[in-house]
């Protein structure tokens, strides 16, 4: 059953001084089953946001509808809510008061027990620094305390918007960890990320949008093992490489990238291309075969440069 349905959801945004409007979201459908890591993937100001807004009832969609653990209606999205856990900003907390202090307060507004409070710590990596005072928090582990507190009402479904931005490489292994174990407990999580080296480590599926609008949903292993290239480089001119390959036959696509060219043909020709370029008089110094990242399907999908923040 899906976890998360939309149909068509949009968001318009209207009014200002000239009136104008903003299609933050235009359309898009997309599925998250029971048990996925999901990443949802775009460029700075995409709609992803204001889609999670939309999810979380903090915005109201302009057109189109969605469905939260199977229920549509009022009431039982209202109910389906109960069931979410969400992280959307930095976190904020007591800074005098320790790790668990400020999450037994979470505990006592969601009714949950000094234990919950203690499992949540021990999810999160924090078991052992449950009495350092947040303000002594490296940021890191402020960021696994704002998970720790959406543990506390033992969430079906786990919403993280951008939860290892601004963390060093420690930091973000850190929350790669804290996700992997609650993946292992059977959570379904939404991850919003700007950083799609975690996303391809962690996530099992992914949707990529831009300007509002769908423009991918796949499996991640799916996306990553289409299209692989055979990158070549030789001693001499990368642009005189790239021309004698492009007379091989059955060449789908050619790129140089710096000193290398990167050629897309059938499976298994990489030893036949090598041939035919020796023949013609280009030696090669090397030969490999590339398959595609998430970073580098993303650039080839949205064609931007900026914007998206850290690739780690």
């Amino acid at each position: 059953m899906p976890i998360i349905q939309t149909e068509g959801l949009t968001k318009r945004y209207t009014g200002g001084l000239r009136s104008e409007s903003i299609l933050a979201v235009d359309d898009i459908s997309f599925e998250v089953e029971s048990g996925q890591v999901f990443g949802f993937l775009g460029p700075n100001g995409s709609g992803k946001t204001t889609t999670i807004g939309m999810l979380l009832g903090i915005i109201s969609p302009t057109a189109g509808s969605f469905r939260l653990f199977g229920g549509q209606g009022h009431r039982e999205i209202l109910a389906a809510r109960q069931r979410i856990g969400a992280t959307l900003e930095y976190p904020n907390f007591y800074p005098y008061l320790s790790c668990r202090d400020n999450l037994r307060l979470v505990a006592r507004v969601k009714g949950r027990s000094d234990k919950d409070v203690d499992v949540a710590l021990d999810v999160v990596g924090l078991a052992q620094r449950r009495k350092t005072r947040f303000k002594a928090c490296s940021l890191g582990m402020k960021q696994r305390l704002a998970i720790g507190a959406t543990l506390l009402g033992d969430p079906d479904l786990i919403i993280l918007d951008e939860p290892a931005n601004g963390l060093d490489p420690a930091g973000q292994r850190e929350i790669r960890g804290v996700i992997r174990r609650l993946a292992e407990q059977g959570k379904t999580i939404f991850l919003s990320s700007h950083i799609l080296h975690d996303v391809e480590r962690v996530c099992t599926h992914v949707a990529i949008i831009q300007k509002g609008k769908l423009l991918l949903q796949a499996g991640v292993a799916e996306v990553t093992s289409q299209r692989p290239m055979i990158a070549l480089r030789s001693d001499g001119d990368p642009e005189a490489l790239r021309t004698a390959a492009a007379g091989f036959p059955g060449v789908r696509s050619i790129d140089v990238r710096q000193d290398t060219v990167l050629v897309e043909v059938g499976e298994g020709e990489a030893s036949a291309l090598n041939r035919f370029l020796v023949e013609g008089g280009i030696p090669v110094a090397h030969v490999t075969i590339e398959r595609p990242t998430l970073e580098s399907v993303f650039m080839e999908l949205t064609s931007e440069s900026t914007g998206f923040g850290s690739v780690m």
